[in-house]
C-alpha cells in the first residue's frame, strides 16, 4: 500500500528541528547554490519533517532558507513513517538521489541550448564548474597485438585520493586552480609528502 502526503503546509523557519545525527553533510559552496536556486526557481522542494516538526529531508534547504531570511518554508509531515522508518529515510533521501545519472548528450545539448539562450548556467549546481564532454576515446588501436609501448609512453595515471566530505569541494577547488595555472598536481603532491615525512 503507497501512503502518500495528502499537504504541504507553510511552517515557521524557527520551529523547525535539524535531526541531529544526520550524516549528510552541506558545504558552504552547497548552501550558497541551494541560496541562488531558491533565488532562481523559488522553494519548489519542500522540507519532509514529522509530526514534531523535526527535519527528515531537507536540512541543507532549511540551512538556506535561514540565510534567505525565509520565515515560512513549505514543508510534508510524514507520519506515516515510524520512528525506525524516519532514521532510515534521512539517510535513504540523500543515498536515492545518488544513484541516478546522466545522460551525458542530452545532458550537454541542454547546457549548449540554455548558454546560447544567455541563461546564467552556474545556476544549475556545478556553480562555475561545469562538467566537460570530451571526445570518446578511440582504443581500437589496443586491438592490435603489436607492441602497445609507444601508446602507453606519457600517458599519466590517476591514484584516487579520499577526502573527508568537508574538505572535497576544497581540495577540488585547489587542484581545479593548480591545473589551469599549468601546475603539475601529481609532482605538488609527490613534494608535499616529501616535506611531511
Amino acid at each position: 500500500m503507497v501512503i502518500a502526503p495528502e499537504f504541504i503546509d507553510q511552517t515557521p523557519v524557527e520551529d523547525l528541528r535539524p535531526y541531529d545525527k544526520n550524516p549528510r553533510t552541506h558545504s558552504a559552496t552547497q548552501i550558497e547554490r541551494l541560496v541562488n536556486s531558491i533565488k532562481e526557481f523559488g522553494f519548489t522542494n519542500p522540507l519532509l519533517i514529522d509530526d514534531d516538526q523535526n527535519v527528515i529531508a531537507g536540512h541543507g534547504r532549511l540551512e538556506a532558507a535561514k540565510i534567505l531570511g525565509l520565515e515560512t518554508v513549505p514543508t510534508i509531515t510524514l507520519s506515516h513513517l515510524t520512528s525506525e522508518q524516519r532514521r532510515a529515510y534521512v539517510i535513504a533521501d540523500n543515498q536515492l538521489a545518488l544513484n541516478s545519472g546522466w545522460d551525458d548528450d542530452l545532458l550537454q545539448s541542454e547546457i549548449n541550448a540554455l548558454g546560447e539562450l544567455g541563461y546564467d548556467l552556474t545556476l544549475l549546481g556545478w556553480g562555475d564548474e561545469l562538467p566537460s564532454f570530451g571526445e570518446e576515446i578511440d582504443l581500437s588501436a589496443l586491438e592490435d597485438e603489436e607492441d602497445l609501448s609507444e601508446y602507453a609512453a606519457g600517458v599519466r595515471k590517476a591514484i584516487q585520493i579520499d577526502f573527508e566530505p568537508e574538505d572535497y569541494e576544497e581540495a577540488q577547488a585547489l587542484v581545479s586552480a593548480a591545473r589551469k595555472s599549468g601546475k603539475y598536481v601529481g609532482m605538488l603532491l609527490i613534494n608535499a609528502l616529501k616535506d611531511d615525512a
